[in-house]
């Protein structure tokens, strides 16, 4: 999701701490290195114990470690500019009672950006409806940075707009648009749902 721009929250801060703040950002890159860059979260036991030993709460330490779990997803995004044209798609996928789409390619300058749409029959917009709260991640291959940066959902459509950079080549043949289905954004757990759009 885009992010918006942090504003410092105090004007305060104890210049006597700056020593251990940045002996913190040190072990952080040291954690990061030392689990080849996938941290996981720490078993419950340990951070109750840890908040003992520490006299933290818990609930702070979660909150801490599930975002130094999900460091990738505050990777700078590109911000699209400079339009230049669609790059028509027109692909869709029907699975199940849900119809997926992908109708183009928007290319900028330092970016693309596509929206993936979901429709499926209103008489089925209910609650226990999977796919209410569901969360789509787009794969291109290593060498492009996908991210989500706004979603919406009404009766019987949902689409997700996403930023790719670099931008893709204006000749689409022979790509692969992937998405896949968690429960949850930052999940790393898969509902095992894919939906894949093959450009010829």
């Amino acid at each position: 999701m885009k992010r918006m721009p942090l504003e410092r929250p105090t004007e305060h801060y104890d210049e006597r701490i700056v020593n251990i703040d940045e002996q913190i950002c040190a072990l952080l890159k040291q954690r990061k290195e030392s689990s080849d860059h996938n941290p996981g979260f720490p078993p419950l036991e340990h951070i109750s114990g840890w908040a003992n030993s520490f006299e933290l709460y818990e609930d702070f330490l979660k909150a801490v470690f599930g975002v130094l779990r999900n460091e990738e997803h505050f990777r700078p995004i590109a911000d699209p500019s400079g339009f230049r044209k669609h790059i028509p798609i027109l692909k869709s996928i029907e699975q199940g009672e849900l119809f997926y789409s992908v109708n183009s390619v928007r290319q900028y300058n330092n970016a693309s950006v596509i929206t993936f749409s979901i429709d499926w029959d209103i008489t089925t917009d209910l609650p226990e409806n999977p796919h209410n709260h569901s969360y789509f991640e787009l794969y291109l291959g290593e060498e492009y940075d996908s991210r989500m940066t706004n979603g919406g959902r009404s009766s019987g459509h949902s689409s997700y707009c996403y930023v790719i950079s670099p931008p893709l080549p204006d000749d689409l043949s022979g790509f692969e648009f992937k998405f896949r289905e968690y429960g949850a954004p930052f999940n790393n757990k898969p509902t095992g749902i894919e939906v894949v759009f093959q450009i010829e």
